[in-house]
């Protein structure tokens, strides 16, 4: 069992509020994401977890075990680093059963469970190496290897793939998610990156300056956002905001999808000039300044030519537009 609850955690540095009364539950076997701008406290939040800092209020509870006094080595968790924080003269059998030694496991039971760990992550022909021959990739997969072998109620990520490459990146992402699915185990996940969020996560938590804005699953914050903080944090180009007032609405900002946002050489409900394209061959993102409403992102599939300068209209899909008030809150 791996259920997490917080319940009113809050944490300052000095006169600084960092984490302002965050009440959440993650339940058993969930992959739960953390995900905001820099700053937000979404570390900060999974280092109280892990017992890495104190909380300043509030209570972690750990299958419904109060966790606040208790040491980070007896939370019955593993925690995945950005920085890898591999011992350079160990091997990677060596670096991954680590834990299980200072526990004084029998050889056996370690070398059965690196083994294992090594079969999952793929890391068999890797186990006699050490980290200086090995990729970053490699590297980030010692590092999960070694939280496998504790066998935690809970593991935690804390922007594991930052110092990936690309291609690295969404290889990694796709091992995580299929440990996910083959360990069953619950895992918070930190990131900055909003494309990790959505395809990683069953739930997101969206946080902003140390208060949760929104917590759902990928789709019901992508298709549901409660502001427009969530909205345009959420989104791939991000969501576009024209002044409501303009096109007929209350006052406040619409908010419109740039895959729902048409584009037409002949009509449209305005006209825009067209600032930028990118061509990415299974799509075309065009990028068109209006005077009133700003730069706009329309996304087209597949290949398609405009020219920068040229002036385009474009009209919003109606039935698939958000409306929020002055103060960014959706309206209902």
């Amino acid at each position: 069992m791996g259920a997490l609850e917080l319940k009113g955690v809050t944490k300052n540095f000095g006169a600084t509020e960092v984490i302002k009364g965050v009440d959440l539950s993650v339940k058993d076997g969930e992959f739960c994401v953390f995900v905001g701008p820099s700053g937000c406290g979404k570390s900060t939040l999974l280092r109280i977890i892990a017992g890495l800092e104190d909380a300043t209020d509030g209570d972690i509870l750990l299958d419904g075990r109060r966790m606040n006094d208790v040491a980070p080595a007896k939370r019955e968790l593993a925690m995945v680093f950005q920085s890898y924080a591999l011992y350079p003269h160990l091997t990677v059998r060596d670096n991954m059963g680590l834990a299980l030694k200072q526990a004084g496991k029998p050889k056996a039971e370690i070398m059965a469970a690196t083994d294992k760990a090594a079969a999952m992550l793929e890391l068999g022909p890797l186990l006699d190496r050490r980290p200086a021959e090995l990729s970053g990739g490699q590297r980030q997969r010692v590092a999960i290897g070694r939280a496998i072998v504790r066998t935690p109620k809970l593991f935690l990520f804390d922007e594991p793939l930052s110092n990936l490459d690309a291609a690295l990146r969404v290889a990694t992402r796709i091992e995580i998610a299929r440990l996910h699915r083959d360990l069953k185990a619950t895992m918070i996940y930190v990131t900055h990156d909003q494309v990790e969020a959505m395809t990683l996560a069953d739930r997101i938590v969206v946080l902003r300056a140390g208060k949760v804005e929104q917590v759902g699953s990928p789709m019901e914050l992508y298709n549901d956002p409660a502001n427009t903080f969530v909205a345009g944090f959420i989104g791939s180009p991000q969501m576009n905001f024209l002044d409501a007032a303009a096109l007929g609405f209350p006052p406040g900002q619409v908010g419109i999808r740039p895959e729902h946002l048409m584009i037409s050489r002949e009509s449209g409900e305005f006209a825009a000039e067209v600032s930028h394209i990118e061509k990415l061959g299974g799509e075309t993102l065009v990028y068109a300044r209006h005077p009133q409403h700003g730069l706009l992102t329309v996304r087209l599939f597949g290949e398609h030519d405009y020219a920068v300068s040229e002036t385009v209209h474009l009209s919003l899909s109606r039935d698939r537009i958000f409306l929020f008030d002055p103060e960014g809150q959706r309206r209902r």
